[in-house]
């Protein structure tokens, strides 16, 4: 992007500037934003990228003085205390208050595109060498990650630790009550469903939280020669599906307070407890967290009880979705895998596996938030593709 601009002026009594690109568009800007946004060093901390002005001293409806073409590439405002700001044509251009400039700026910040699937899923895979050392690989595998939701690394040592690198490949890990990583594997009095041998249905992990865990990363160490198989289903594609088939169980997962507790000792001893929708949705009824783990789902359950079969009803269709052969992808991890998911997205579930008396197979765990990962997808992003 290098627009020009052709001419600049005031309007509706100076409440706005409108700069008229060379390229024959226009862009409207309101004046309180543009004196907000002030790039002036009095206004603007450049090496924080923080705005210094103070909210209190902003006059809301503040009108120019005087806009004015520095040139092609920037222009100039004087305030009525004849402060000066100045902005260059690229910075206004890319923050353009049209529809369709402002849908552009945030796929560029967010990346919301998504690919869905069910058990036509090509697993994406990618070495785990490659990602750890190769800024190429690493961009493509967190991109594919906020795409698809889902990447399989491969090749990685079997040993603990492994999640740590990874860790602090992106920046760092997410810390729970069960540790910074964790141990899957059949214990004596478990302390989580997860570490018996038995059959995991399907779920998010960590919905007890008011902030669970964004990305999951299981590395498998070693693996049960019979059982334990591992299975998927893209809960947004499947909460799209219940919203088509029956839009009014669709309402009751998405409004519904659902109590959730977990209640022991691990990294430390924990009493949690916390209400979350089945299905969170953003404010066009777009699906954007699912919160569901039938293991950790309260006794408690703060509804009226007139309303709490139907609430049975449709969490039991969204189940049946979750389980129908159509949506669900199962495979085998081998150890040196290392499967990470979006956790916000993709519920995940096990096959049982016999017990015995020595231990057959071995997970390690790790989250890491989607706060964390954005980051380290767009610095790399600027690093691979030399963007601004």
């Amino acid at each position: 992007m290098n627009p020009g601009i052709q001419k600049v002026e005031a309007l509706d009594e100076g409440h706005f500037v409108c700069v008229k690109w060379e390229d024959g568009s226009e862009s409207s800007y309101p004046c309180v934003w543009l004196r907000d946004n002030c790039q002036c060093p009095l206004c603007f901390l450049p090496s924080a990228g923080a705005r210094r002005l103070l909210f209190e001293d902003l006059d809301v409806n503040i009108v120019v003085k005087q806009v004015a073409l520095a040139d092609t590439k920037k222009i100039s405002i004087t305030w009525p205390d004849e402060h000066t700001s100045e902005y260059e044509a690229e910075w206004l251009k890319k923050r353009c208050f049209s529809e369709e400039a402002r849908a552009v700026m945030q796929a560029d910040l967010f990346l919301p595109e998504r690919q869905y699937w069910g058990s036509d899923l090509q697993l994406p895979k990618i070495p785990f060498e490659e990602i750890m050392y190769s800024d190429e690989s690493a961009y493509k595998w967190l991109c594919t990650l906020k795409k698809v939701g889902i990447v399989l690394l491969t090749g990685a040592a079997t040993r603990q630790g492994e999640l740590i690198r990874l860790g602090h490949r992106i920046g760092f890990l997410r810390l729970t009550f069960y540790g910074p990583t964790w141990q899957v594997q059949d214990k004596a009095d478990a302390n989580n469903v997860a570490y018996t041998t038995g059959r995991l249905c399907f779920h998010t992990d960590y919905p007890v939280l008011q902030h669970p865990p964004g990305v999951q990363f299981l590395h498998c160490i070693k693996q049960t020669a019979a059982g334990g198989e591992s299975e998927v289903v893209d809960g947004f594609h499947v909460s799209n599906k219940l919203k088509k088939q029956n839009p009014e169980a669709y309402q009751i997962l998405s409004s519904t307070a659902v109590d959730y507790v977990d209640v022991g000792v691990d990294y430390c001893d924990f009493a949690v407890h916390c209400k979350q929708r089945i299905i969170d949705m953003d404010s066009r009824g777009q699906a954007i967290r699912i919160n569901y783990n039938n293991a950790t789902r309260d006794t408690v359950f703060d509804i009226p009880a007139e309303k709490v079969r139907p609430f049975y009803a449709a969490l039991k269709e969204f189940n049946d979705l979750l389980n129908s052969a159509e949506h669900k992808f199962t495979y085998k991890l081998k150890p040196g895998d290392i499967v990470t998911f979006d956790n916000w997205r993709v519920l995940h579930g096990r096959q049982s596996y016999p017990s015995c008396s020595e231990l057959t197979r071995h997970l390690e765990g790790a989250y890491a938030d989607w706060d964390v990962v954005m980051s380290r997808l767009r610095l790399l992003r600027k690093r691979v593709l030399n963007k601004d």
